[in-house]
């Protein structure tokens, strides 16, 4: 009987491990998980819903949503994409549900209906779970497999290996990576909220704007969506998509920048002086502060025209000229300076890992190392925020345990 050793208890790894019992059960599958908690970022995901996946079921469109690991994951995902992960849930009585923005849950809202799920499916596949059990050492034995020094002190013996510890900012499985030959690309975060000492803007916590276009000084990067002021900046989807595709370029800028907010995005300046022309020729006496131009939510509008000179009494017959200047600039680029980023220490995705050109994709087994393999984060794969991160883990997961199955 062949043995297969999976390091990592996450979505990735539990998924391997099911492929690949299922698929030839004369194996020996077992997980080793340092922790006590298998699959706990699966548990806190998605506010603890668990965002399986994104209702977006073409390959080649649903690989965009990858700052890095675009190519590579074209065709893994015509193998086994987001419909296939919908289909697997579905079969073993997991429904899912999407929302309006495409993000996929399970009809449950409740992550735990995805983990009772995956750790039923393994046992009954005869998974063995070891947990409080982290793997020390690997060694590439001599005549076939890997030899793994365990914290419990013990060594395990296994015809193939693969690697699902997360994230490259788990030290360990970037160092077990490197011990078997491979080359780690440095992590550094992705998905995180912008901090901001700006006054006036962490006055507005709790606001959200439903579409603004998002941009970095002094670079390319540019993003469209809906926006939620913080209590330490801003966030929401629009920032998490700047900062994926921005990683490396907003860690090398140490995180000092400026983001420009075009909080009417699609109007020209034309047009939103017009719009401002408008209300002043309908409401001549009303308080400016007291009519937002919609879709603003009023705080936020207020906030702005106080920012531009506009004091509390005026109204629009009294606006100046320069004020309207001024307000028409702000709705159509108010430049905010972003001094920090604010991450969930627990949940956050890493840019870095596994650098990929040294891993077969059909098969998800190390060009350089017979016999390993590769699933989920520690490999420098990392998605925006919708359930794309957990997708690359399960399209992984799901073609190392097929392989190692098949071996």
């Amino acid at each position: 009987m062949s043995r297969v050793a999976i390091v990592g208890g996450g979505a990735a790894g539990f998924f391997a491990a099911i492929a690949c019992a299922e698929a030839n059960p004369g194996c020996e599958v077992a997980i080793f998980e340092k922790s006590s908690q298998p699959l706990h970022k699966v548990r806190i995901s998605g506010g603890g819903r668990c965002n399986v996946t994104h209702a977006s079921f073409e390959p080649r469109d649903f690989t965009t949503r990858y700052p890095r690991g675009r190519r590579e994951l074209i065709a893994p995902f015509h193998h086994f994409g987001a419909q296939e992960t919908v289909d697997w849930f579905e079969r073993r009585g997991v429904r899912l549900k999407t929302e309006a923005d495409g993000r996929m849950f399970p009809v449950t809202d409740s992550s735990g209906t995805v983990i009772d799920c995956l750790q039923f499916e393994a046992k009954q596949a005869g998974v063995q779970l070891r947990t409080r059990c982290g793997v020390e050492s690997i060694v590439k034995c001599p005549a076939a497999g890997f030899e793994l020094q365990l914290s419990s002190g013990d060594k395990f013996a296994c015809d193939r290996l693969l690697l699902a510890t997360g994230g490259a900012r788990h030290e360990l499985g970037a160092r077990l990576a490197e011990s078997l030959g491979h080359h780690i690309e440095p992590a550094v975060p992705s998905l995180f909220s912008f901090e901001s000492q700006t006054d006036w803007l962490r006055a507005l916590a709790g606001v959200s704007v439903s579409n603004v276009e998002a941009s970095i000084v002094g670079t390319k990067l540019i993003e469209q969506g809906a926006l939620l002021v913080t209590h330490r900046g801003l966030s929401g989807p629009v920032v998490l998509r700047l900062s994926a595709w921005g990683a490396r370029a907003l860690h090398e800028l140490d995180y000092q920048f400026k983001v420009r907010m075009k909080w009417l995005p699609g109007l020209t300046l034309e047009q939103i002086e017009e719009q401002l022309r408008t209300v002043r020729i309908a409401h001549p006496n009303k308080l400016v502060i007291n009519s937002p131009i919609a879709p603003l939510a009023a705080r936020l509008w207020e906030a702005l025209a106080a920012a531009c000179g506009v004091m509390p009494d005026m109204r629009w017959t009294n606006l100046t000229r320069s004020a309207t200047t001024r307000l028409v600039a702000a709705l159509a680029g108010t430049e905010i300076p972003i001094d920090g980023k604010s991450l969930n220490k627990d949940e956050f995705v890493t840019c870095g890992g596994v650098r990929l050109r040294e891993v077969n994709f059909k098969t998800m087994e190390s060009r350089i190392t017979p016999k390993l393999f590769f699933a989920g984060e520690l490999l420098n794969i990392d998605g925006i925020t919708g359930g794309f991160n957990f997708q690359s883990a399960w399209t992984t997961g799901w073609i190392a345990g097929h392989a190692m199955a098949a071996e």
